[in-house]
């Protein structure tokens, strides 16, 4: 479908590819797995939701994940994964999001088969397709199907898909794994995971802004908040506070990246 496509169309396209299969969604509790896992209630014979977490997964979306789960009415699975485990990964090759998405593929699929569910889908969306995304190939390669792209679905349609619903999750900023706050070559460590995870909690709760990345390199931190959130972070004794909280995380140095947030910064090098 292109772009002129009526929102509704999209949506029963969607519908129409799950209707009357045994789904496992892949599931993060953010704002597009949630209408997938919504729709797929709805259309498909079956729906099961599936959460992986991970060390490099931040805390607040398990609890999302579960509060949503709860909120839909559906049957929801939690395994886990010792990502840092995973040397290949740890490492943090430019090719780490292409073997992650392979790895969590694999386990969606055995989770399937185990509930026996014969459908796997999961929630990008056709604003997803810009830039650095090695794990879409991995994806098609696992034969894990994305509906919303199939159909041409947007993140702005997801949206106001969600808000019709009076989906809680409608104004949730779109989360990426701890490892994407890591330089490609930088071997991950489970303190330097803690560190940025640690930043980027205190930044949302002392700031009160909803989207911040702590980019670690080197020893260092740059924190990127939205561009609209950006004047949030000028407060003298706040910006004292995060210092102080830097020194305790042994941290060589704070710095606020003025041009704000930007999906996939970490990649602007390759």
């Amino acid at each position: 479908m292109n772009s002129d496509t009526p929102r509704s169309e999209r949506v029963a396209a969607v519908a129409e590819s799950l209707a009357g299969q045994e789904v496992l969604v892949a599931f993060s509790g953010g704002v597009d797995s949630t209408v997938l896992a919504s729709i797929a209630k709805d259309a498909a014979r079956r729906a099961v939701l599936l959460t992986i977490t991970s060390q490099v997964v931040p805390d607040i979306e398990l609890k999302r994940a579960r509060a949503v789960a709860e909120e839909l009415g559906m049957e929801h699975h939690v395994l886990g994964y010792d990502w840092l485990g995973q040397e290949e990964l740890a490492r943090n090759p430019i090719e780490r999001c292409y073997l992650c998405k392979s790895r969590m593929a694999r386990m969606w699929k055995d989770k399937a088969r185990e509930l026996g569910l014969s459908l796997v889908v999961e929630g990008t969306t056709a604003s997803d397709v810009e830039g650095y995304r090695p794990g879409a190939k991995a994806l098609r390669e696992a034969g894990v199907k994305s509906p919303f792209l199939e159909a041409g679905m947007t993140k702005d349609d997801i949206r106001a898909y969600a808000r019709e619903r009076g989906l809680s999750v409608a104004e949730v900023p779109s989360m990426a794994c701890l490892a994407t706050r890591f330089p490609y070559g930088t071997t991950i460590t489970e303190e330097m995971v803690h560190r940025v995870h640690k930043m980027e909690t205190a930044i949302m709760d002392s700031f009160g802004v909803e989207r911040v990345r702590a980019r670690y390199d080197r020893g260092s931190v740059r924190i990127e908040v939205g561009r609209d959130e950006l004047t949030k972070m000028f407060d003298s004794q706040k910006i004292s506070a995060l210092v102080h909280l830097g020194n305790e995380l042994e941290l060589k140095r704070v710095t606020l990246d003025l041009e704000g947030y930007r999906t996939g910064s970490m990649d602007e090098d390759i």
